[in-house]
């Protein structure tokens, strides 16, 4: 831009040209606006590269519904049998017959009693892994929040139906004793 040419010794000085707010907008939200790139190194935070398609299509297929829930039952299998093996071990009765109840039982027998009661446990842990799991997935989808809200929720659903296959009153108390334990573990976790 050139200089504006001197004025006479007894001259008032040109007013400046007016500003032009058109072209301002124009270069702040119009057409001409640069998209601003973060660089997390600029910001402070570990530089990484853009995620590619293989990574997105990863992380859709693990925050999805189908594999928390499948996880969930995974998981609670194998606390489940380790949990009923454990408890096998400690309890005294195990291979106990009540028939002789002197006779000290075999090895096979104990072991034999230790493998039903771990099968028993994985298996109720990995339906209630699976239910608490899915329902609180669902719920969160719903509400589309995640906060502490979305596990008393499923607990209380959770419990609920647990309950309820034993009638109405266990179904309310399995609800309100699995949505305090769901806050409890949400509270001391978050």
């Amino acid at each position: 831009m050139a200089a504006p040419p001197p004025s006479a010794p007894g001259e008032p000085a040109p007013p400046p040209p007016p500003l032009q707010y058109s072209l301002l907008l124009q270069h702040l939200v119009g057409d001409k606006r640069q998209p601003r790139v973060w660089d997390p190194a600029a910001l402070g935070g570990i530089p990484c590269p853009p995620k590619s398609e293989e990574q997105k299509m990863v992380e859709r297929v693990m925050e999805s519904c189908p594999f928390k829930a499948a996880l969930a039952c995974v998981g609670g299998f194998v606390l489940g049998g380790a949990f009923g093996i454990f408890t096998a071990g400690i309890d005294t009765n195990v291979g106990f017959d009540p028939k002789d109840p002197y006779r000290t039982p075999t090895a096979k027998e104990v072991l034999k009693d230790m493998g039903q009661r771990g099968i028993s446990y994985a298996k109720n842990f990995a339906i209630v892994g699976a239910m608490f799991s899915c329902t609180e997935c669902v719920v969160e989808s719903y509400r589309g929040k995640s906060d502490w809200k979305n596990s008393v929720i499923s607990g209380c659903i959770t419990g609920g139906a647990i309950g309820f296959r034993a009638g109405l009153k266990a179904g309310v108390i399995g609800c309100g004793g699995f949505a305090a334990f769901s806050a409890a573990v949400d509270y001391y976790l978050r």
